[in-house]
């Protein structure tokens, strides 16, 4: 079975579903991971909204999968946010809407057309700082995501959580930098223990773990496949730093202090890790192996997604639509080679693979609030 290759459409911000369409029928793409990010949300970092959340029933859900089967494109949807911690005001609005993206899911299909939904936890740091603060993380993820990840088995609906630590989530002026628990492969492990339903796991990308100076064939070695459902495709090239290392983020100082002293000083909360965002194949190269990785998933079965995450600094944070599909494209032919057989076009993905999605034409059902969960 071939990987189809999709796109997470946070890259077409600037686009309407229907042009995003259009761009990954040009890019070449199988699928798009629908971002339905809160409207009124607080981020600002590579956020898009392709779906009317707020007007979205069965007759809507039945238009959406005609017009992606009519593209012969696949789908999931997700949004990324805090639901564990920060303003108490927005974790609420966070978990009513991760609520109603797994209505939504359900009313496209579920897992009987592969739509899962994407998310982050987050951290609550007012628990962090206390002793014994991860833990109480971990137990308070257990408190909130337990009811959602039910509720969701109720609709045969699979959650997906990505494992971006969100590094840049929070002033550099504080010291850590984890601030999503899924950001490390053990957090994830004691998470299906303590919230063991099957119809949750993982969009894994191996690029957060690259500047964790972590392995992520290791990872993948010790990863629950049943867990593994999406692979997104971006990358890390490492820049070393002989001032304020690479095992610490580096920390926000008075900026007469690092004049004269002579070294670097963190005054934007994403450039802390001595990184550069890339994909692979397309301009500044990258600090892992892609060939490595592919193989360790083709052993242990994978056969889901892999789904372009275009954050680029070539591409992406251009701000140039041409950059921005040309760094897709250059993603799929780097990745070709390497998931699919030798054809007389060369290194593609075979159309025999692909699977329209069921039209489901699920009843209606009301939306689920934290309050009443």
């Amino acid at each position: 079975m071939a990987n189809p290759i999709w796109i997470m459409t946070s890259a077409f911000d600037q686009l309407n579903l229907d042009q995003t369409l259009e761009k990954a029928l040009e890019i070449g793409a199988q699928g798009l991971d629908l971002c339905v990010f809160r409207k009124d949300g607080t981020r600002d970092d590579f956020v898009a909204t392709h779906l009317d959340y707020e007007n979205f029933g069965p007759e809507e859900a039945s238009k959406l999968i005609e017009k992606f089967n009519g593209a012969k494109l696949r789908l999931s949807i997700g949004a990324f946010d805090n639901l564990i911690g920060g303003d108490p005001d927005q974790r609420i609005k966070n978990q009513n809407h991760l609520l109603r993206l797994i209505r939504m899911a359900h009313l496209l299909g579920g897992d009987e057309n592969d739509v899962k939904v994407g998310t982050f936890v987050g951290y609550n740091h007012e628990l962090g700082i206390q002793e014994g603060g991860f833990e109480k993380n971990l137990l308070e993820y257990q408190r909130v995501f337990g009811p959602i990840i039910r509720y969701a088995n109720s609709l045969g609906v699979t959650v997906l959580y990505e494992n971006c630590p969100m590094e840049g989530w929070r002033s550099s002026g504080y010291f850590g930098t984890y601030n999503n628990l899924p950001g490390v492969l053990a957090a994830r492990k004691i998470m299906y223990e303590l919230v063991p339903e099957s119809n949750h796991g993982e969009i894994y990308d191996p690029s957060h773990d690259i500047w964790q100076q972590t392995d992520p064939i290791e990872v993948i070695k010790n990863t629950d496949m049943n867990r593994l459902k999406r692979i997104h495709v971006k990358s890390t090239r490492n820049n070393p730093d002989p001032f304020w290392g690479n095992m610490y983020a580096m920390q926000q100082v008075p900026e007469e202090w690092a004049k004269k002293a002579g070294i670097p000083n963190s005054d934007n909360p994403w450039d802390r890790h001595h990184y550069e965002a890339t994909l692979p194949g397309f301009g500044l190269g990258d600090s892992m192996d892609w060939r490595a990785f592919v193989n360790i998933l083709k052993e242990r079965n994978f056969s889901g997604p892999f789904e372009i995450e275009n954050e680029a600094v070539l591409s992406k944070q251009t701000g140039n639509m041409g950059a921005i599909v040309q760094g897709c494209k250059a993603a799929i032919q780097n990745l070709a080679p390497l998931l699919y057989d030798l054809g007389d076009q060369g290194w593609q993905y075979p159309e025999s693979e692909y699977k329209s999605l069921l039209e489901v034409n699920r009843s209606d059902i009301p939306l689920m609030t934290m309050e009443k969960l």
